[in-house]
């Protein structure tokens, strides 16, 4: 506790210094440049500006997530917002190529998102391996094309009374595009160009080669409607960072592997409109797809791996996994004005499915007849969201009108897992005494096929009123009631208090819950293995299978959060400053337990022919207690062009409170252990800072600009398996720079060129101790990533 105790003042420390430095900086501003961007996450009052909510939201406009080199969604906003952090995994089956991001250091499903203020499907995939979000179902954030955004907000507050499940940690709110006229075409092309520096040798690479090509353009419906259609085609090419092989029978030191970002490519179509009616109605919808192929690099299998063929294989093999994602999404709906009440009807549907294959693989059974790649089977999740939202305002003789909303949603959800062929999981003839199944992903085999459904019903209501001309207050309370598990009743209370039209305080208490994925009850996933000709299971079991529920598993149930945050929001003319602290308790946790087996595990499987088994759990309970600093300054000059100075910065931990232990029928037994708790508790950083500059200049044949950003981030643990933490690896704390210069010819062309991490940052090495298969040059749980510098220009032309 001492030294949790010094880490929280020095952050209150240097979060205190920066606002004491921008706070002397305001002396110079013009009083007129004044930000007021409109919000409706968070609250549903129309015209409430980003300075005036009751809780902290970031307001990221396109023009911020598209000043940078990556032309993903999910990565671009983990660069600018603080509090949001995108690890790139790799050799962790699917999760290389749906990488989860995290809100507050939190698990990815715990954060809810949004597109257009409705909810998002999730991924139908189950972040299963040693990754952070490991047990999480979470929304694949680059399914949507950044040429369909208009802006981002990101509420960073708890807010299940206001949007029901899922919102613990914040909401994410993805606005698309709404343009009746223009439209532009963007070519991105980049690579990188760097130094990789491992435990046992250094080497110079380009690769990861990137071709983005997207165009949008507007059209007028009507007198006053719109329709804005968006493409995008995206081509990235693999990097390897894996260090060089030493192992028998190789003859010298070798790079065997493919240890970094998958081979994908991805093409997105995106369609905004809305058309007027009569009596000030209007009909608005959306639809967007995405087919995603990508081929991500398993761990290598030298010329001696005991289920090779060397007949096929004589030089050993490189696995790779293909998932081809298809993510679909319609929605309909139409508001306006009944009796007083302005009402929103609308039905969202959403299906994400995922193909699974294995390439350039084999199963050893089979021996020289195997094939070399494999149909490992499917997921798929889809979701039907009907809402009736209703708002009006009632003069109460307050200071202003109370604003009242209420409304009901029905959401149904849907999950099945699809077999794979049968050469995916079969044990051959051949060679029957070697691992069955396609090496390195097994399919899915007709025992694990599911399909199931649920229903939730809620319904809210949401009062928001100021109360004087200085204090703003609001209330919201939400029932919800789901056909698998149960109901949940949350509420939230929050205030505001302006002393002076400089300086306000706010503050919210809230209760809040995520109920558990259809995909965390009902995922399974097994593999068959043969002792003395008899075949047994182990794997990943539902906790309602017979097999669970022989080693103590119960009926899932929801996690519930007690959410607590105090923030001051300071405004000068253009500066603005705001500071936020926040606690978050979460109970029932749900989380995968570890692989049981053996001891008395073996005895109570027997009958069943399991051998080891696990299984999702309510077992863990967790605080988090953290603070977000964001201050801004835009800065006019007559003769050096336009700056927009920005720093932002978070400070997050974990601590987890309470693990189950055993269960009513293995009393005592480990159920979650070191190395996953340790995940929740470091696996994402403590701190991280980051500190940008935007600006613009006017010149006779257009504008010149250029953005820079520097990001630290704070030290991360990477958890071994040893009980006394000598496996484990702390990857120290880097700044990571990113530049960017640009110039617009006129009105239409525009060109760039930058570079993100342009020092070539790279994360702590795994030492040679703790990469005995030679294989990982870098932890995954890098919190930016391990490719180093990443170089790349861009064209545009805009009408």
């Amino acid at each position: 506790m001492a030294n949790r105790s010094i880490r929280f003042r020095t952050s209150l420390a240097t979060l205190a210094g920066v606002a004491a430095v921008a706070g002397w900086s305001q002396q110079t501003l013009a009083q007129d440049e004044v930000i007021s961007e409109v919000v409706v996450t968070g609250t549903r009052v129309a015209d409430r500006s980003r300075l005036d909510t009751l809780s902290p939201v970031d307001v990221l406009p396109e023009e911020k997530l598209t000043h940078q080199g990556t032309t993903e969604l999910a990565q671009a906003l983990a660069t600018v917002a603080p509090s949001l952090n995108f690890p790139r995994p790799s050799a962790t089956d699917g999760t290389d190529s749906i990488r989860p991001a995290t809100l507050r250091g939190l698990s990815p499903d715990q954060t809810l998102v949004l597109v257009n203020s409705k909810r998002r499907h999730a991924s139908a995939l189950v972040n299963l391996n040693s990754t952070v979000g490991r047990g999480s179902a979470a929304v694949d954030l680059n399914a949507i094309p950044l040429a369909a955004i208009d802006r981002v907000e990101v509420l960073r507050d708890g807010a299940s009374a206001q949007y029901g499940s899922d919102a613990i940690a914040g909401v994410l709110n993805l606005h698309l595009r709404e343009a009746s006229e223009g439209g532009a075409f963007d070519l991105t092309y980049g690579r990188t160009n760097t130094t990789v520096d491992t435990a046992r040798g250094s080497r110079h690479a380009n690769d990861g080669e990137t071709f983005t090509a997207s165009v949008w353009n507007g059209f007028s419906l009507g007198s006053s409607g719109f329709l804005t259609l968006s493409a995008e085609y995206r081509d990235n090419d693999p990097t390897s960072r894996g260090d060089y092989d030493v192992r028998a029978p190789l003859t010298s030191p070798t790079v065997t592997s493919r240890y970094g970002d998958p081979d994908s490519q991805n093409v997105s179509f995106y369609a905004n409109a809305a058309v007027p009616l009569a009596a000030d109605w209007e009909i608005y919808g959306w639809a967007g797809f995405q087919d995603r192929d990508a081929e991500a690099a398993a761990l290598p299998r030298l010329a001696n791996n005991p289920n090779n063929v060397l007949s096929i294989y004589p030089n050993g093999f490189l696995p790779l996994i293909t998932t081809d994602v298809k993510d679909a999404t319609a929605a309909v709906g139409t508001r306006g004005t009944l009796a007083g009440w302005d009402t929103d009807v609308s039905l969202v549907y959403g299906r994400n499915k995922i193909d699974y294959g294995v390439i350039h693989t084999l199963n050893a059974t089979y021996g020289e007849t195997s094939p070399t790649r494999f149909d490992a089977g499917s997921l798929t999740y889809d979701q039907f969201v009907f809402n009736l939202g209703l708002v009006r305002q009632f003069d109460w003789g307050l200071a202003a009108p109370a604003n009242i909303a209420w409304g009901a949603e029905v959401r149904r959800e849907g999950y099945e897992i699809g077999a794979g062929e049968p050469s995916s999981y079969d044990r051959g003839t051949v060679a029957p005494d070697r691992t069955p199944g396609s090496q390195a992903f097994p399919g899915f085999q007709p025992s694990n096929q599911v399909d199931q459904h649920r229903t939730a019903y809620s319904a809210y209501l949401d009062v928001e009123s100021q109360i004087t001309d200085k204090f703003l207050a609001s209330a919201a309370a939400r029932a919800e009631h789901y056909s698998d598990f149960g109901s949940e009743v949350t509420g939230k209370i929050s205030a505001r208090y302006d002393f002076v039209p400089a300086f306000a305080l706010r503050g919210t208490v809230s209760t809040g819950f995520r109920a558990p994925s259809l995909q965390q009850q009902f995922f399974t996933s097994t593999a068959t293995v043969f002792v003395d000709g008899v075949p047994f299971d182990t794997g990943t079991f539902p906790a309602t299978s017979a097999v669970a529920r022989t080693l103590g598993a119960r009926d899932l149930e929801a996690e519930k959060s007690n959410n607590y945050s105090l923030g001051a929001v300071f405004r000068v003319g253009g500066f603005e400053a705001t500071l936020d602290a926040y606690r978050i308790e979460i109970r029932d946790r749900i989380v995968l337990s570890e692989n049981l087996s053996g001891g008395a595990v073996t005895t109570l499987l027997a009958p069943y022919n399991v051998t080891a088994a696990r299984f999702f759990i309510n077992g863990v309970e967790s605080r988090t207690d953290g603070i977000d600093a964001v201050v801004r300054y835009p800065l006019t000059t007559e003769t050096a062009g336009k700056f927009d100075f920005t720093v932002a910065a978070n400070y997050n931990e974990t601590d987890i409170t309470k693990v189950q232990t055993g269960t009513s029928s293995l009393p005592g037994v480990v159920l979650f252990g070191r190395q996953n708790l340790l995940r929740y508790e470091r696996g994402t950083p403590r701190t991280k800072v980051a500190l940008g500059t935007d600006w613009s200049y006017p010149t006779s044949f257009g504008t010149l600009g250029s953005s820079l950003r520097a990001t630290r981030y704070g030290d991360v643990l990477a958890p071994g398996t040893a009980a006394d933490g000598s496996a484990d690896l702390k990857i120290k704390a880097a700044w990571v720079v990113d530049l960017e210069l640009r110039a617009n010819v006129g009105d239409h062309v525009g060109l760039a060129i930058g570079a993100d991490n342009l020092l070539d940052q790279y994360p702590t090495e795994n030492p040679t101790a703790l990469n005995p298969t030679s294989v990982v040059g870098f932890s995954q749980f890098s919190p930016f990533g391990f490719n180093g510098r990443f170089i790349y220009a861009r064209g545009s032309y805009k009408w």
